[in-house]
């Protein structure tokens, strides 16, 4: 049997100490395979994106294991935390992060520079990146030139570019129209079809069902997990949450 890319084992997150301390994520375990798409849902404060910046290395645990494609994150230093994220993982944040004064193919090519690759080799990347979201046309523009829409899906093509063997996705589709968020969910699941372990937030059931399994969160603990083959309905009804 093979080793899932991602295991996440018994981890809290608290936030704050005493009687202020807040508990984000309450002994959570999840692992997720190569090849993998695992969609999180539940209500707002729920722990949803403190699970992704954890499973990312954005954040450290109060307690529990986080383990990515064989490294153990909760041990590394940030240096290497930084490493790791930069070579193997993809993030896609809900307000885009892209630097103003680079353009759509720069902010792209730019993790694959600052691990040595040539420029010239780094856009070219980038550009067959934009070409797989159908932004060719945007490789030269800077982001104050671009719509919401096109922010998020450079940040996108930005997550999957290079040898990234994790992706994670904070409600990736929220400034997008259903056509277009369509169709970068299905840029997402085909990487994952190619190998890829992806870990993806929303609050939509439409969305959640491209991946290959449903985790629902209520204060920080996972109430249910399932394969969409059950129906997301059952899922979302045996969570006690009303979509």
């Amino acid at each position: 049997m093979s080793t899932p890319l991602v295991v996440i084992d018994g981890v809290t997150r608290i936030h704050g100490s005493g009687p202020t301390a807040v508990t984000a994520l309450d002994n959570v375990s999840l692992t997720i395979e190569a090849g993998e798409l695992v969609a999180v849902m539940g209500p707002s404060g729920s722990g949803k994106s403190t699970l992704l910046n954890v499973a990312g290395g954005l954040d450290q645990p109060t307690r529990g294991h986080v383990i990515v494609d064989g490294d153990e994150l909760t041990t590394m230093t940030p240096r290497e935390l930084a490493v790791m994220r930069r070579r193997r993982m993809g993030f896609v944040f809900q307000d885009y992060n892209l630097i103003p004064s680079l353009t759509a193919a720069e902010n792209i090519s730019l993790p694959l520079e600052l691990d040595g690759e040539r420029a010239r080799g780094a856009r070219r990347h980038a550009r067959a990146a934009l070409d797989l979201l159908g932004l060719v046309e945007l490789a030269d523009r800077y982001p104050d030139a671009m719509s919401g829409g096109q922010q998020q899906r450079v940040a996108i093509a930005r997550a999957l570019v290079g040898g990234r063997r994790f992706v994670l996705a904070d409600e990736p589709t929220g400034a997008l129209d259903s056509h277009t968020g369509e169709e970068v969910l299905r840029v997402l699941r085909e990487r994952c079809n190619a190998g890829v372990a992806g870990l993806l937030v929303t609050h939509e059931a439409r969305h959640a069902a491209w991946a290959d399994r449903v985790i629902f969160l209520r204060d920080g603990r996972i109430v249910d997990s399932t394969g969409v083959d059950r129906g997301l309905e059952d899922l979302l009804e045996s969570a006690g949450h009303t979509p």
